[in-house]
């Protein structure tokens, strides 16, 4: 990703979201020619030069002072996310310091241990791209079971959330607020590239989804940017029908950027129900404790029956005519 042309689309979209009547401001009488404010309009507000606003705009002001950073963002109205991509764009030496981790391979022991743990809790491991580096059987069943179980194992097949939510149209139909979770889904692709901005992966991510996608492609030129760190999700899910569930982020430490997300359901609501139902139409079969024990009672019994019998050699077939063993046909 280029940090300057990201840096001056994401400015001139958050200039064009603001009327001048928005800041005070009374436009003359004559039509304006430009959406939203104009340079001069925002650097007077900000209290920063026309020529270093430019600057800064076209990326060529490196070193803005988090002075200068913040007081723009406050004239923009920028949430904590926005301010924070704010200063990852117009900073790209300092993010493109920040150490990458790797692309992580496989889900930490600790957070397997977890998933295992949390088997009657639909969760599921993912890595800073999206990709699902492990799920537990109820998490699978809950946003995924139309994929192998063992998707995650190896990167060929490994589901990555974000694809799912643009180009999986089963996972889509899961969400009954599908604009809202794509606009969110986009915002915080947004952040975490503001973050990396030389993540080869994390690139090939976002120019798969552009070209293949014009639903994501709008939305990303719009440069929304927010964290997803908990929430409730509103489903529909195929077998056990609607779910309001609420999830949450929980950084897994010295896992290389790995986070565990688990959804629960409010106690006593039909949510609870059909988590319930999902878990237990979903879970192994467990064999009838007697019907173990009494199959267990007939192999120690065998070998005596077979003694009584007259050995293992006594159960070969015979042939019909000769009564010959058939493992030795006559004439041979």
């Amino acid at each position: 990703m280029d940090a300057r042309s990201e840096l001056g689309d994401f400015l001139k979209s958050r200039r064009a979201a603001l009327r001048p009547e928005d800041v005070g401001i009374t436009p003359p009488p004559n039509r304006r020619r430009v959406t939203g404010l104009r340079r001069e309009e925002l650097s007077m507000l900000a209290g920063v030069s026309i020529t270093h606003y430019t600057r800064l705009e076209q990326g060529r002001a490196p070193n803005a002072s988090d002075g200068v950073l913040e007081s723009i963002a406050r004239t923009l109205r920028l949430s904590d996310d926005e301010t924070a991509h704010l200063k990852d764009l117009a900073r790209p030496a300092v993010a493109s310091s920040r150490p990458t981790p790797p692309r992580v391979a496989h889900a930490s022991a600790s957070a397997r241990q977890l998933l295992t743990a949390m088997s009657d809790v639909p969760a599921l491991v993912l890595d800073r791209h999206n990709d699902v580096l492990a799920w537990n059987r109820t998490g699978h069943a809950l946003l995924a079971g139309h994929l192998a179980p063992e998707s995650p194992d190896t990167s060929a097949t490994r589901p990555n959330l974000t694809r799912m939510l643009f180009l999986d149209e089963q996972y889509q139909e899961l969400f009954t607020n599908w604009n809202e979770e794509a606009q969110l889904g986009v915002a915080s692709l947004r952040l975490v590239a503001g973050r990396h901005p030389h993540d080869r992966c994390l690139a090939e991510l976002i120019g798969q989804l552009t070209m293949n996608c014009d639903e994501f492609a709008s939305r990303w030129a719009r440069h929304p940017v927010r964290t997803c760190t908990s929430g409730v999700k509103h489903l529909r899910h195929p077998m056990v029908g609607p779910m309001d569930l609420s999830f949450e982020n929980l950084v897994i430490p010295g896992a290389s950027g790995q986070r565990l997300i688990a959804y629960t359901a409010e106690p006593g609501s039909p949510s609870e129900a059909a988590l319930r139902l999902l878990g237990s139409a979903t879970a192994p079969m467990v064999e009838d404790p007697t019907a173990v024990r009494r199959r267990h009672e007939v192999q120690q019994c065998m070998p005596a029956v077979q003694e009584i019998c007259g050995g293992p050699s006594a159960q070969r077939a015979r042939h019909p005519r000769t009564g010959r063993d058939n493992k030795h046909p006559p004439g041979r």
